[in-house]
């Protein structure tokens, strides 16, 4: 299976950061750590997310600075932690097989593509404690990167029914009249020209849509404390 669900515009919370923490495995941490918030559903031990899951979190963003971070940065990783542990609680509901490792190098190799070269990537990386894209760490992050990803995949695309007519509204709706007012003077693609398109736009309308509405769910059922601000 392609895993095509993080390239989707729906990753404004997730794209780039799906970093989860193992901070009792990470043995080179840099900095002094402290846990910022966790997260409980009620079954088992809360989850923590801690200052350096926020810096690994930020180390794969191109641009971003991490000497020091901003709190902007820092509150923005935050966010998308919280809503990322939110997924691996629920992931751990449906058991699925590993990730492979030809599945983890594909992510390190996604990943790898948004910097200017490998070195400069495992500069970042060792500004928040690994030694390079083999750290086992690091490996095993990306490993439960791949994992959640998986599960978004079956939990919220693989349901998503697209129905002729839902393709044909949008296309008499919103693509011709927009089409005709970007482009004057031009002839409008016909609906089985666009259709393709038009299906894409409408299931990551609809995927995000009920990520959403998971999110609000999850988070009400959750108890989320923040114990530090950044």
């Amino acid at each position: 299976m392609k895993l095509k669900f993080f390239q989707s515009k729906i990753v404004f919370f997730l794209l780039g950061l799906l970093f989860l923490s193992a901070a009792s495995n990470i043995k080179a941490q840099q900095v002094v750590d402290k846990t910022l918030a966790t997260i409980g559903d009620g079954v088992g031990d809360p989850e923590l997310i801690t200052y350096s899951d926020l810096l690994w979190s930020l180390a794969l963003q191109p641009g971003v600075s991490l000497n020091p971070p901003t709190s902007e940065d820092l509150n923005r990783a935050l966010q998308l932690l919280i809503n990322q542990r939110l997924f691996a609680l629920e992931a751990e509901r449906v058991p699925r097989a590993a990730p492979t490792q030809d599945e983890i190098d594909r992510e390190i190799k996604r990943v790898l593509a948004q910097f200017p070269s490998t070195a400069e990537f495992e500069k970042r990386l060792r500004v928040v404690g690994f030694d390079s894209v083999r750290d086992e760490n690091f490996e095993r992050m990306m490993a439960q990167r791949v994992a959640i990803e998986k599960y978004l995949e079956f939990r919220f695309r693989s349901f998503v029914v697209i129905t002729p007519e839902d393709e044909a509204k949008y296309y008499r709706d919103i693509y011709a009249p927009e089409f005709r007012r970007a482009n004057p003077g031009l002839l409008t693609p016909t609906l089985d020209e666009t259709r393709t398109r038009i299906n894409q736009t409408l299931t990551e309308q609809k995927v995000e849509s009920d990520i959403e509405r998971f999110l609000d769910f999850a988070k009400r059922r959750s108890e989320i404390i923040i114990l530090s601000e950044v």
